[in-house]
């Protein structure tokens, strides 16, 4: 009785797809002699592998309770090789483990600090005003929140400057899908700049930790952002991106008033993030001071691109039509 219940298990579990771990189970162990069991738990490959991890050499057992997790996490990564996906070892120049997963050395770069701080484009025609107000309005509120706590109006910034270009790169990629044309290297472009925009906002979570209240902000005002820049992108994206270089000239100016709190002590100059040293290659003895001077840079670059994407517009032309800045910062 034993043997023919033996055979009914191990049939219908085959029959099934059911692997090593469910034959091991007590529907059937109890039935199986000491020798069979070791064969059944090898009787597949899943079976195979399942007996191999119970298998533990006396090297094994010696090691550490880290060493094991981490020779744990290794197996783990070898396995996943089998899909082709596994990481090869990237290390930094010096030869250290590179330890992000968010970004890679090669999309890393020392931040032009030469570009000019104080351009401004003057609003020449009815669009270019009711997009100067625009920021000019959304400024109020935002200065009567964070009055001069920089670190959480950077913050809170970010996450709105980090979402124009996810929009437009967006849409200009449906664009280009739809009527089967080149995009002139543009979705890219402003995709490069909202991941920017979102590595300026990882940078400052390391030094500002946003109270449940300040989040709560962000989700209401990035959910009202995106929405409202998504129509207004497709009613006139001339519009869409002269407003977004008048909110990279804000950007700067709070920038500016964030590096002057620096300079004087009323903020502590702190050592820079981690994050922030790899992502602009900066000296490893670099301060808050070098972090808010290479943001700002990038912020008047993004200007730039901009209030040069809505000139296009303005011509007539596609923004196909004219080179996209890539890798402009």
């Amino acid at each position: 009785m034993k043997f023919i219940a033996l055979s009914y298990v191990v049939r219908r579990a085959l029959l099934n797809g059911r692997n090593c771990n469910r034959l091991g189970s007590t529907a059937v162990m109890p039935y199986a002699a000491p020798e069979m069991r070791l064969l059944f738990t090898g009787a597949a490959n899943g079976g195979l592998f399942y007996w191999k991890r119970t298998m533990v050499s006396p090297a094994e057992a010696k090691l550490p309770e880290k060493d094991k997790e981490k020779a744990e996490a290794e197996k783990s990564v070898v396995e996943s090789s089998y899909w082709g996906i596994s990481r090869p070892k990237i290390v930094r120049e010096d030869g250290t483990e590179w330890p992000w997963n968010c970004f890679m050395p090669w999309e890393s770069y020392h931040s032009n600090l030469s570009i000019d701080l104080t351009k401004h484009h003057v609003p020449k025609n009815f669009l270019d005003k009711v997009a100067y107000r625009t920021v000019k309005l959304l400024r109020i509120p935002t200065d009567l929140f964070f009055q001069r706590r920089y670190g959480c109006r950077a913050m809170m910034l970010e996450t709105v400057a980090a979402v124009p270009g996810m929009v437009g790169g967006m849409l200009l990629h449906l664009r280009s899908l739809r009527k089967f044309q080149q995009s002139g290297g543009w979705i890219k472009a402003l995709l490069e700049e909202a991941e920017n925009e979102r590595m300026h906002l990882m940078t400052m979570v390391e030094l500002v930790k946003p109270k449940w209240y300040e989040r709560l902000l962000v989700l209401a005002v990035q959910g009202v952002f995106f929405n409202a820049f998504f129509v207004l992108y497709i009613l006139s994206p001339k519009v869409a991106h002269r407003i977004v270089g008048y909110l990279e000239e804000e950007a700067i100016h709070s920038y500016t008033e964030y590096l002057k709190d620096l300079e004087s002590g009323a903020i502590e100059n702190v050592p820079a993030p981690a994050i922030a040293i790899d992502y602009w290659r900066l000296p490893k003895d670099a301060k808050l001071k070098d972090v808010i001077t290479v943001i700002r840079a990038d912020e008047a670059h993004h200007r730039d691109v901009n209030h040069f994407a809505s000139d296009i517009h303005f011509q007539g032309k596609e923004l196909r039509e004219a080179p996209a800045p890539l890798g402009y910062h």
